[in-house]
C-alpha cells in the first residue's frame, strides 16, 4: 500500500521553500521582509528615531593608522621605487583622515549621551550608521562607548563592507536591496551628519537633500556636512542655484561644522524641536515620518 500522506509532506509549505523564496518571483515578499523583519525589531527595542551618520568606509583610527605608516616606514626607504612612494604617501593621508574617524567617534558619544538624559519612554535620536567600517564604525563606537543603543543597517556587497562590532545585539540589520536600506535610513531619521566620504556618501547626501527639498516627509531632516575644507573642495552648491537649478534659500538646507562641539551644538538645536512630535505616528516606537502629497 501506497503511504500517500507521506509522500505529500516531502513537498514543503510555499514559505518554507528555499527555491521558491530566492526566485524572482518571490523578489515582493523579499522586498516586503525586509520592510517587516527591521519594524518588528525596531519596535521590540522601542527606537523612535535616529540621527545618521554617513561618510567613507575607508577612514581608519588614528592607531591603525599610525600602525600601518610605522609597519609601512619599518620596510625601509632604500632604493625606494615609485611604488613605495605612492604607498607611503597614501599612508600618510590616511593618518591625516583618521582626524574624521575620532571626531565622528566623539560626536556620536556626545550625542549618544545628551539623548539618554531625554524624558521618554523610547530611544530617541539613536546613532545609526551603514553597519560597516570606517566612519560608520567610528560613530556606533561612539555610541556604545556613551552606553546608548547604536544601529547598523549593513548592506551585503561583493567586497569591503562587513559589519563592524560596535553595534548593538539585536540592532544589526542585514539588507540586500539599496532602497528598503535608504527608507529605513530617511524614514526615522530627525538629523544626518555626514562626514567626508565617496560615491555612496554623496548618494545618500543628495537623496535626502531632495527629500527636505521637496518637503515630501512630514518632518524637517536637519543635514550637517563635517569637515568644510573638503566639502568645498568636492561640492560647490552655489552654480546650482546661479543656473537655477534649485532655489537660493536650498542652499541654506545644508549647515557645516569642522569639530565635534560645533555639530554638537547644530544637533542639539535642531532634535531639541523634535522632541515633541506633532503626530501619533511620529510619536511610535517607530516613529516613522509620513509621506505628503
Amino acid at each position: 500500500m501506497i503511504k500517500w500522506h507521506t509522500y505529500m509532506a516531502q513537498q514543503p509549505l510555499a514559505y518554507q521553500h528555499p527555491e521558491f523564496l530566492e526566485s524572482d518571483e518571490a523578489r515582493p515578499i523579499r522586498i516586503l521582509a525586509e520592510y517587516l523583519e527591521p519594524l518588528q525589531r525596531f519596535k521590540d527595542q522601542k527606537i523612535q528615531d535616529t540621527v545618521v551618520f554617513f561618510g567613507s568606509a575607508r577612514v581608519d583610527s588614528r592607531a591603525r593608522a599610525l600602525r600601518s605608516l610605522a609597519t609601512l616606514r619599518a620596510r625601509g626607504v632604500h632604493g625606494a621605487d615609485d611604488h613605495y612612494e605612492a604607498e607611503l604617501t597614501r599612508s600618510r593621508k590616511a593618518v591625516e583622515w583618521a582626524r574624521f574617524y575620532e571626531e565622528a567617534r566623539e560626536l556620536a558619544r556626545m550625542l549618544t549621551a545628551w539623548t539618554m538624559s531625554l524624558p521618554s519612554e523610547n530611544h530617541r535620536f539613536v546613532v545609526t550608521s551603514g553597519g560597516g567600517p570606517g566612519i560608520m564604525e567610528a560613530a556606533n563606537r561612539g555610541a556604545r562607548e556613551a552606553g546608548g543603543k547604536t544601529i547598523g543597517l549593513n548592506i551585503r556587497l561583493p567586497f569591503e563592507q562587513g559589519a563592524n562590532p560596535f553595534i548593538t545585539d539585536g540592532l544589526h540589520f542585514e539588507f540586500h536591496y539599496f532602497f528598503m536600506r535608504k527608507f529605513w535610513f530617511a524614514y526615522l531619521a530627525k538629523a544626518l551628519v555626514i562626514f567626508p566620504g565617496g560615491f555612496g556618501t554623496c548618494d545618500e547626501l543628495f537623496e535626502i537633500l531632495t527629500l527636505v527639498q521637496t518637503d515630501k516627509l512630514s518632518k524637517k531632516i536637519g543635514v550637517i556636512l563635517y569637515g568644510r575644507e573638503f566639502w568645498d573642495e568636492v561640492i560647490d552648491f552655489k552654480p546650482f542655484a546661479e543656473w537655477g537649478a534649485i532655489a537660493e534659500q536650498d542652499i541654506d538646507l545644508i549647515r557645516f561644522a569642522d569639530t565635534p562641539a560645533e555639530a554638537f551644538e547644530q544637533l542639539r538645536t535642531h532634535l531639541t524641536s523634535h522632541v515633541d512630535p506633532p503626530t501619533s505616528q511620529e510619536a511610535a516606537a517607530p516613529g516613522i515620518a509620513r509621506t505628503r502629497g
